[in-house]
């Protein structure tokens, strides 16, 4: 995992070099809160994700209007929305977060490799209801003490979501304050995905917070087997941006519970 997660924490302090994160307005966040959203959904909760390449897939999406493909995730059914901001092999950008912002009302987590505390200011002038921390960020020393990322995202009044990808990253997740915890299905060493992993992680659940399955979606079928397995909500990315019928798809999966 080391080296992929290595070239990722690189791309993010290039990123910050090169002044992505210096965002020089504030924008307003969602008025609804994407725990309460999970927790009150009768179906499938699924936060859609808007990323034009990824380091597995490449180009996944000719880069077009962000709205647009936000507003079909969220006539679809999307709870929440992920965006990413991260410019190097995603293709993300802050300008991308803003434009959705201002236009979608549900909650919108800031996608990016956070290895800096300046991503997470820029997470909250962007207008971020929640923003995405790596435990093996933090194990593999990448970035520092994990617990106080956490706090000072609390000060700035943003949910985290902590991601693990094995049972050590999963239950050192469980010892923070973080407000939602992921599974990513992806090894970011490999780059292989499988739904086994959100299953074996899981077998003897005793976590009360809610728990986010990342990855490998692709079909109704999928997002059944995860509920059994007992993830509360659904991060989609791929499968829905390389659809010809975004609305269609989400909504296909939402109908899924």
């Amino acid at each position: 995992m080391k080296n992929m997660l290595e070239k990722l924490a690189k791309n993010s302090q290039q990123a910050i070099s090169d002044g992505t994160y210096e965002i020089n307005y504030k924008n307003q966040k969602s008025e609804k809160n994407l725990v309460e959203q999970i927790k009150n959904n009768k179906h499938a909760s699924l936060i859609t994700e808007v990323k034009f390449s990824s380091p597995s897939l490449g180009n996944i999406r000719q880069i077009s209007d962000p709205v647009l493909i936000a507003k079909q995730m969220v006539d679809g059914g999307a709870v929440g929305l992920s965006v990413l901001t991260q410019p190097y092999l995603f293709n993300g950008s802050p300008d991308y977060f803003t434009k959705i912002r201002k236009e979608i009302k549900v909650p919108l987590l800031m996608k990016d490799i956070v290895v800096d505390k300046v991503q997470i200011d820029a997470a909250e002038k962007l207008g971020a209801d929640v923003v995405l921390l790596i435990q093996a960020i933090f194990d593999m020393k990448f970035a520092q003490d994990i617990d106080e990322f956490v706090s000072y995202a609390h000060t700035k009044n943003l949910l985290v979501l902590l991601e693990s990808h094995t049972q050590k990253e999963f239950a050192d997740s469980t010892k923070t304050k973080a407000d939602i915890l992921g599974i990513n299905n992806r090894n970011l060493d490999t780059l292989e995905i499988s739904l086994d992993t959100t299953k074996s992680i899981l077998e003897n659940r005793n976590e009360k917070r809610i728990i986010i399955s990342e990855s490998g979606v692709e079909s109704p079928k999928d997002i059944q087997f995860l509920n059994k397995c007992g993830a509360d909500a659904f991060l989609v990315g791929s499968s829905i941006m390389k659809s010809k019928d975004i609305k269609g798809l989400v909504s296909e999966l939402v109908s899924a519970i």
